[in-house]
């Protein structure tokens, strides 16, 4: 078990064999918080918020794709844009 020491800016330095064992990388990014009388620290990964948002939408069905061409790109967009325009015509958004 390796030691470590809170220097004057409250920082830790986490040792190597720790370091090497998790693979932790400069940039990195962890949670703090404290469990049962002890300090943890959990990787995390930041997504961007709208990389998020596209993930959710994906996961609930409210994307289209993959498509295999172009062509069959732009018959969806063009069957979508379709649909919104009959809903429109009829006052629901």
């Amino acid at each position: 078990m390796a030691l470590v020491t809170v220097k004057n800016k409250f920082q830790v330095v986490i040792p190597l064999k720790v370091r090497q064992t998790l693979a932790v990388n400069v940039g990195d990014i962890f949670e703090a918080d404290v469990e049962g009388g002890r300090i943890t620290l959990t990787p995390k990964s930041v997504v961007d918020r709208g990389i998020a948002q596209g993930l959710a939408d994906f996961q609930a069905g409210r994307a289209h794709g993959p498509f295999e061409s172009a062509k069959a790109l732009m018959k969806s967009l063009n069957a979508e844009a379709g649909k919104l325009e009959k809903r429109n015509r009829r006052g629901i958004r």
